[in-house]
């Protein structure tokens, strides 16, 4: 959870404050006009601020599956007590971590909810599916409720696919139908980026998710992997020797991004497990290296991305912190 004095926790607190459930107008006879009202859906893969959340479930605009994490026989869900320390244990002790994608009846309950609250349509977005099926467990239900459902495979992880969420939930806040939505949400999500780098490529070879990195298995002992996510999948960008040295490099590919893109529109977020002190310091590091830009939001990876990643994995999101053309005009999303 970010700090509440940090720029990135401001940022969104300013978001926030436009967030108003839109009004259902009265409907007394044909002719009058209607306001469309949209609700959000995603999952728990999002790794939205817990507190940002809560902010916006209480009229059922936002609603987030938990994806399940197994740990031996048993089975978690994100958000349970310990579920971090849980996973950390098993990882380091080499006890076997798996992930599932949610139910297609998670969703349908969602879908079904919104409906209930008066929601006109449901735009539900989620975790890549070149790493979970959980799009396609959103669509199964899509098929069996009559509200109409948009499906939007983000193509991403973690906060990155948080913050095409986040411009979708205040798109639909400012009255936007499912179209428009949708068309905020994938502007915000075609302009973000993932950066990270784990210290063993273990885990995701496990976890059969390092598709293009899997070349890099071979010599995965004498090598600090720097990875992105692209195209929906985990692709190698270099191969360093030290942990130290990639690190470094991270850094430098994560400020080279935010440089190139024009000035104060950028948000950053950085993600970790296990290893928070290394998280602050690279944060302290790319808030002096990016003067010009909000201090970037820090938090531990969502279990679901834990499990795959492992011990150690530093993470940074580099998002879009300004509007965006389908975006023009609505509330919170102005600079």
């Amino acid at each position: 959870m970010p700090d509440r004095d940090s720029a990135a926790w401001l940022w969104l607190r300013d978001r926030l404050a436009a967030l108003r459930p839109a009004p259902r107008p009265e409907i007394s006879g044909a002719g009058q006009a209607g306001v469309v009202r949209t609700a959000v859906v995603t999952d728990s893969a999002a790794a939205l601020p817990a507190e940002w959340v809560k902010a916006c479930a209480g009229d059922g605009r936002l609603t987030v599956i938990p994806m399940p994490v197994m740990v031996g026989e048993e089975i978690y869900g994100e958000g349970e007590d310990d579920i971090t320390e849980t996973i950390a244990l098993a990882l380091a002790s080499g006890k076997s971590v798996k992930t599932s994608r949610p139910s297609p009846g998670q969703f349908e309950q969602a879908f079904l909810a919104a409906e209930r609250r008066g929601y006109d349509a449901v735009v539900s977005i989620h975790i890549s599916g070149g790493l979970s099926g959980t799009a396609d467990a959103a669509r199964l239900a899509a098929g069996r409720v009559e509200i109409p459902v948009e499906i939007i495979d983000s193509g991403t992880v973690g906060m990155a696919l948080g913050m095409g969420v986040q411009a979708a939930v205040v798109a639909a806040a400012g009255g936007a139908d499912a179209a428009g939505v949708r068309a905020v949400a994938e502007g915000q999500l075609g302009r973000t980026k993932v950066y990270f780098y784990v210290p063993s490529l273990e885990q995701l070879r496990r976890g059969g998710r390092i598709g293009a990195a899997a070349s890099l298995v071979g010599t995965m002992l004498a090598i600090k992997p720097i990875l992105a996510v692209d195209g929906g999948k985990i692709v190698p960008l270099e191969k360093v020797r030290s942990a130290a040295r990639a690190i470094a490099r991270l850094e430098e590919i994560a400020a080279q991004d935010a440089a190139s893109r024009p000035a104060g529109s950028v948000r950053l977020a950085v993600h970790h497990f296990g290893n928070p002190a290394e998280a602050e310091a690279l944060a302290d590091r790319l808030a002096a290296a990016l003067p010009g830009c909000p201090r970037a939001q820090i938090s531990s990876l969502p279990a679901v991305l834990a499990a795959h990643a492992g011990l150690g994995v530093l993470a940074v999101i580099v998002g879009d912190g300004g509007t965006s053309e389908p975006a023009a005009g609505l509330p919170g999303l102005s600079s």
